[in-house]
């Protein structure tokens, strides 16, 4: 991507340079292995993270003074280009629809964090959590990309922090707090699925920032779309169930196929529109 002279976003909270240790409660090591054996199995992290919230778990932070290198100075600022981006494009896209954009907040954190969705582990992923409206990566999860998934690339990781700021565009929108609803009052199959709709239109909205951006800045160069669309195709329900343990449940689903996140993924970076990522209405076997 080239994102020389971009602006870096003011919303971004840095906690990188602080330890987080756990007290009482389930803690940071019970929820690790929680959410990893969530993401194995076929569970929901977010709702995993919901549930430790309420625990009784304790996150202390203190100040470790770690000095970061260069590399990941670098990740920072790109990160933190990247959200600017988000800003942009998802400010002009809402005043266009006579709606006012606001922007959540980028927490950059090592090991583990507290959220207003409870604690959470660098194994559990970037995630965004609605009751805070703020995204959170740990940004060795790039590196995790790279060894174990084979995804790699800029535009790759852009897309991720992307797929987490539509999640963002959906709370606004009202639709994610719809779809916990209807997924309150569903069994898990039927939950799951909607987790899935939920999911793919978020991949919708990273395209659609995506296309956006580059028609703003021409951020985009040879190579970068594949790029994210392989992250895409990697990060599959049915992928990562069969890299785990040899065989997918498609049941457990809650995050869509490689080929359903590559489709949604594709279709916001070749339309720019954000009204054509409408993944409620159609019946789930075409999504």
């Amino acid at each position: 991507m080239k994102l020389d002279g971009r602006r870096e976003s003011s919303h971004v909270e840095d906690r990188r340079g602080m330890s987080t240790k756990s007290k009482a409660g389930l803690g940071i090591g019970g929820t690790l292995i929680v959410v990893v054996l969530a993401l194995l199995f076929g569970g929901n992290p977010s709702q995993v993270l919901q549930q430790v919230a309420g625990t009784g778990s304790q996150v202390v932070t203190e100040n470790s003074n770690r000095e970061f290198t260069a590399e990941e100075q670098e990740l920072a600022t790109f990160a933190s280009q990247i959200f600017a981006g988000t800003e942009d494009v998802w400010t002009s896209i809402f005043r266009q629809m006579g709606r006012t954009y606001e922007p959540p907040t980028l927490v950059l954190y090592s090991g583990a964090v507290s959220s207003g969705c409870g604690n959470a582990t660098s194994e559990s992923g970037p995630f965004y959590c609605s009751a805070d409206q703020k995204v959170y990566i740990d940004l060795d999860f790039f590196m995790t990309m790279k060894q174990t998934l084979g995804a790699d690339g800029d535009f790759a990781y852009a897309y991720v922090i992307a797929h987490e700021v539509g999640h963002h565009v959906q709370y606004l929108l009202g639709t994610l707090n719809q779809a916990h609803q209807q997924m309150a009052q569903s069994n898990e199959k039927l939950s799951n699925q909607i987790s899935v709709r939920l999911e793919l239109q978020a991949d919708f909205y990273a395209g659609v920032w995506a296309y956006n951006d580059n028609k703003m800045f021409g951020s985009l160069e040879e190579g970068d779309i594949q790029e994210a669309l392989d992250a895409a195709s990697k990060i599959g329900d049915d992928y990562l169930q069969k890299k785990a343990r040899g065989y997918s449940v498609p049941e457990s689903f809650n995050h869509g196929t490689s080929a359903q996140r590559y489709k949604w993924l594709k279709k916001g970076l070749t339309t720019g529109d954000i009204r054509n990522g409408d993944t409620f209405s159609p019946a789930y076997a075409s999504l």
